[in-house]
């Protein structure tokens, strides 16, 4: 009699909390952010979002975890033993679970031998004070708390998601290869072609090895609703004339399923060519929904030829480095209080931090789209180049759906290297093929590019750029304002010495809005409403450590000389360029 009861009881609870659900999607949705859509749906990836009131089962070996997974109840938990290692690949099946009754696999360690719900785990709970060439992680006692999976193999392991695989969550695991010499294609496998969903990784150790070719830590496939938080990912790299090509810490957007949302949030991340990326293969469809926050993306500089402590492929040839960050087939994407370290050019990409460009691959994706992106309030740092903006055709010559709605504002880019880091050395890249590129705001940018401020360009006749804004930002002109991307005289910026930057942006865009900038070294030559400060002393503009970037007041002695033309001259009434302290305070803690 009791358990009737207790099953309406849950069946009650589960509408609640699935009308508390749409009610929350409902309230998201039609939230803009400039031009741009912000996500409609966010992942809930809370302990107590994912409720596993079952039994708890021991697993102390390989063996023993297949049977756990096989006749592991919806609302279990499976504890693997701390410290253990269990060796092979492993399917997680479909089972009829649901929002009150997640399976949840992790380590056997106490709670309180882990990093608390909401911190990010590091090496140091795997046993390691450090990793060589990283950023250093708080690690006063190392020990080793974690269960180790690791595949021995070829292909894909240790981890398979099944057709159906639903409502799994991950705690406190060493997810990793073996085999030295073997090219691992993922670790973590959410099939293309299988709709999984309602997944998280929370505190999971994912990594590849240092020489060897592991190409993605988690490919997301055709899944709904996943999460990953407090993680940490290393040694994800293809070597230049190996079997692989582009390694990624994450990447998604690919095949014929609805995917999305997705939730990327406090995680320490690794991926030579790039570190996120959404697309760049075949699909029918675009990701939607996708929150990416807080984390620290991060390439060693020993991966770069010619440091004094080059690591490379056990070949010697480096590993192929393309950028941090990239989107060629997404939608709603909301990127905030991330910091971004190290880019630089040598392969098909020129050190790019960040490219949003919808690309249809080799002609098996018309319908990809990059549209509704928001980046804010975030740093980057040592890159050749900030931005890579716009559309392409793909080699095949096929159109994508196109790139619209970009909003980016209050980041800093710090050492913009331009050659120091083997590329362009310019603020953004902002062009156009087919279709149009419509809809890119700049606003509110603090960034000091060595050699152009633009490289920017359209084909007359496909037409002109629809709707650049770019206002309130305090950045640097380089060499030349403005560089075309080629194409001659059909180029819209063909010769822009001799248009001016005004007439580039009348030859190139529909409609533009370009004010209350402070543009330093620039010779002008841009629409009124802007300054052409002659350097960083003249700008008032002091406080160059990690980027830290001050604006002068009156009276405030020292380096400061005179008051800065940027303080509070935006025509919002807010100083121009970023708000450094708010961006400061969205990323305290990343690194």
């Amino acid at each position: 009699m009791k358990r009737p009861f207790l099953r309406t009881v849950l069946t009650a609870y589960a509408f609640v909390l699935t009308a508390g659900c749409i009610a929350a999607q409902a309230a998201d949705s039609g939230k803009f952010d400039g031009p741009a859509e912000l996500p409609r749906i966010y992942v809930k990836s809370a302990l107590a979002d994912t409720p596993a009131p079952g039994k708890s089962i021991l697993a102390k070996d390989a063996t023993e975890l297949r049977s756990a997974l096989d006749k592991a109840a919806c609302g279990d938990t499976i504890r693997l033993q701390a410290g253990g290692e269990f060796a092979g690949n492993f399917k997680f099946p479909a089972k009829s679970c649901d929002d009150v009754h997640w399976i949840i696999v992790r380590t056997s360690a106490a709670d309180s031998d882990l990093p608390a719900e909401g911190a990010r785990i590091t090496p140091c709970y795997a046993g390691l004070a450090s990793l060589p060439a990283r950023p250093r992680y708080a690690c006063p006692t190392p020990s080793n708390v974690m269960a180790r999976i690791i595949y021995d193999g070829k292909g894909s392991g240790p981890l398979m998601f099944a057709d159906g695989a639903n409502h799994y969550r991950l705690v406190g695991l060493e997810i990793t290869r073996g085999l030295p010499g073997a090219t691992i294609y993922n670790v973590v496998t959410l099939p293309n072609d299988k709709a999984t969903h309602h997944i998280v990784f929370d505190r999971v150790w994912i990594h590849g090895t240092a020489q060897d070719e592991t190409v993605r830590g988690i490919l997301l496939g055709g899944s709904k609703h996943v999460a990953v938080v407090d993680s940490y990912f290393t040694d994800f790299h293809c070597v230049a004339m190996g079997t692989c090509t582009d390694a990624q810490a994450i990447a998604g957007g690919l095949g014929d399923l609805e995917m999305g949302p997705y939730k990327i949030v406090n995680n320490y991340m690794e991926g030579a060519a790039e570190t996120i990326i959404f697309g760049g293969g075949a699909a029918t469809t675009s990701p939607t929904d996708i929150e990416v926050r807080r984390n620290y993306m991060y390439k060693p500089v020993t991966w770069r030829q010619g440091d004094p402590g080059f690591v490379g492929g056990v070949s010697g040839k480096p590993f192929i480095v393309k950028n941090l960050f990239e989107l060629k087939n997404a939608q709603r994407v909301l990127l905030e209080g991330n910091v971004m370290e190290n880019s630089w050019g040598g392969f098909s990409q020129t050190g790019f931090a960040v490219l949003l460009m919808a690309k249809n691959q080799s002609n098996k994706c018309p319908l990809c789209r990059v549209t509704d992106v928001t980046f804010r309030d975030s740093r980057i740092a040592h890159v050749a180049s900030g931005f890579q903006i716009g559309t392409v055709p793909s080699g095949a010559g096929g159109a994508s759906s196109g790139t619209e709605r970009i909003s980016i504002h209050d980041v800093i880019i710090d050492d913009i290297g331009g050659s120091k880091y083997g590329g362009f050395g310019t603020l953004a890249q902002v062009t156009s093929s087919t279709p149009l590129l419509k809809d890119v705001s700049f606003d509110h940018v603090t960034a000091f590019p060595p050699h152009a401020l633009f490289i920017m360009g359209a084909v007359i006749e496909q037409g002109q750029i629809n709707n650049f804004t770019f206002t309130n930002n305090l950045v640097s002109a380089g060499q030349m304002d403005i560089v075309p991307p080629g194409g001659g005289v059909k180029n819209c910026s063909y010769q822009p010495d001799k248009q001016g930057p005004t007439g580039v942006l009348k030859s190139c865009f529909t409609k533009y809005n370009f004010s209350h900038n402070v543009i330093l070294g620039s010779k002008g030559g841009w629409p009124s409403g802007n300054s052409y400060p002659s350097d960083h002393a003249a700008a008032g503009v002091v406080g160059f450590s990690e980027g830290r970037y001050r604006l002068c007041r009156e009276k405030d002695g020292g380096e400061c000389k005179k008051s800065s033309p940027a303080f509070k001259a935006g025509a919002d009434g807010k100083d121009i360029g970023a708000d450094v302290e708010a961006v400061l305070s969205a990323t305290k803690g990343v690194e």
